[in-house]
């Protein structure tokens, strides 16, 4: 189930997601056709309990989506069709709802896409979750050129969800920046083999294949931070694995970004060159839904609260 599962994700977001397209969506172009696809297979509700989809394999598909950079705020809506019991095919997202003074017109911030959403899910800074209907967006955008759009909203009212909220959106962001972080380490690869320096192939210089070795350990390890923290979605430990995964994925995309540009030299800066619909989007990722050091402080409030005889346990018990 789950093969097929990310096998048909990938066929549709290859099909779905060349250059042309990622410039499309940068420009401001709604990729209709594509979640039109994605909802003729089902996609938009895989993330319902009654799917038949475990939630951990939905991050899963999230990380193959960011291997594709998919121009669609796939994350947001799958789960927000989840907590507002959505059955349909319409566009639902999932924006911050920010403190509201009493009368002052309701705007919710960072919607991706939210110029097309039909209803909107609120998450507030204390983690509550609030459903409203989509009235006017005003579009902005993240370093990605993604929309992040601004969303006045109206009927608006609580939405009583059991789920870890925030920390399933920052698993969002580790699963897709995972995925871009394969997708970066496989185009600079594939770089310098073809390239030709000297009279020979980059890859045939020590230092490239020093600078490619090391990414592909941080590629590796953003991977398996990834899959903890999805396969311990219901357990206690969840947010504290989405701690580490969220700081750990940041911290190899840091790296593994600037290896890859450096291998590619001039190239890689062009906006002709696919490279950077994934770096930049590594680099808006790594800041939403809480920073590095935002959730190191948080896992590391939480050893210290263990106490010292606590941690190794902690530290060595699997999800």
């Amino acid at each position: 189930m789950r093969e097929v599962l990310l096998d048909t994700a990938a066929k549709i977001f290859q099909d779905g997601c060349a250059k042309a397209d990622l410039d499309a969506a940068e420009a401001g172009e709604f990729p209709a056709g594509l979640w039109r696809t994605l909802c003729e297979n089902g996609f938009q509700l895989m993330a319902q309990p009654d799917s038949g989809v475990e939630l951990a394999d939905v991050f899963r598909v999230l990380r193959v989506a960011g291997r594709h950079a998919v121009p669609l705020p796939l994350a947001e809506a799958l789960l927000a069709n989840r907590w507002l019991g959505e059955q349909g095919d319409r566009l639902n997202l999932v924006a911050r709802r920010p403190v509201v003074a009493e009368g002052a017109p309701e705007i919710w911030r960072d919607a991706p896409w939210g110029r097309a959403a039909k209803r909107v899910v609120g998450l507030s800074d204390n983690g509550d979750l609030f459903a409203a209907v989509a009235v006017r967006a005003a579009p902005g955008v993240n370093l990605a050129g993604e929309p992040r759009d601004q969303v006045e909203v109206a009927e608006v009212a609580p939405l009583p969800v059991d789920d870890p909220a925030y920390a399933l959106l920052a698993l969002s962001r580790v699963a897709l920046s995972a995925g871009a972080l394969e997708r970066v380490l496989e185009l600079g690869v594939g770089y310098v083999q073809e390239r030709r320096q000297f009279g020979r192939p980059l890859a045939k210089f020590q230092a490239v294949q020093h600078m490619l070795a090391a990414s592909a350990a941080e590629v590796a390890a953003a991977g398996r931070a990834a899959d903890a923290a999805a396969d311990a979605i219901g357990d206690q430990r969840f947010r504290m694995e989405v701690a580490a995964a969220k700081s750990r994925v940041a911290e190899a995309a840091g790296l593994v970004v600037e290896a890859v540009h450096q291998v590619h030299g001039a190239l890689g800066f062009t906006y002709e060159h696919q490279l950077h619909h994934f770096t930049r989007r590594l680099w808006a990722w790594r800041d939403e839904y809480g920073g590095q050091a935002w959730w190191q402080a948080k896992l590391g409030r939480h050893l210290c609260d263990l106490g010292a005889d606590q941690v190794w346990d902690f530290l060595a018990t699997p999800s």
